[in-house]
């Protein structure tokens, strides 16, 4: 079955957002991410910052970048429910450096960021809704 039409066989909230959402605001949330992760990387790769602390975003990337394949590539919801606590889980850690950002000159990284902050734990909720509605 393709990814479209097993996602639409899933019961979902009656709050849930139609598909079609989806698209532009993670358009607009990857960019948000690519300007401001990147300026974290930056500072790490030329020694500006201790890699401890680029360490929470470089896991969000790849815990983001791991759930459409765990939710539409395997169509597995429990996975895709654990990756996105990760995600979450991750990038309240970065949250939680807003002192060493300060220090670096990089607390405005959080700040571009709360957006994403607030759509990941909507997406979490919404995603443990729909795991568990499907079980």
């Amino acid at each position: 079955m393709d990814t479209y039409s097993w996602y639409s066989t899933l019961v979902k909230p009656t709050w849930s957002p139609p598909a079609w959402v989806f698209g532009p605001v993670w358009t607009i949330l990857y960019a948000i991410i690519a300007i401001s992760f990147g300026a974290i990387f930056y500072k790490a790769f030329t020694r500006q910052i201790p890699w401890i602390i680029a360490l929470p975003f470089a896991l969000n990337l790849i815990f983001n970048f791991a759930f459409t394949p765990l939710q539409f590539g395997l169509q597995n919801n429990l996975l895709a429910a654990v990756d996105i606590l990760l995600v979450l889980g991750t990038l309240i850690w970065a949250f939680t450096l807003r002192n060493a950002l300060r220090e670096a000159g990089l607390v405005w990284v959080l700040y571009v960021n709360i957006p994403y902050l607030l759509w990941i734990s909507f997406a979490t909720v919404l995603q443990l809704t729909i795991t568990y509605l499907n079980l």
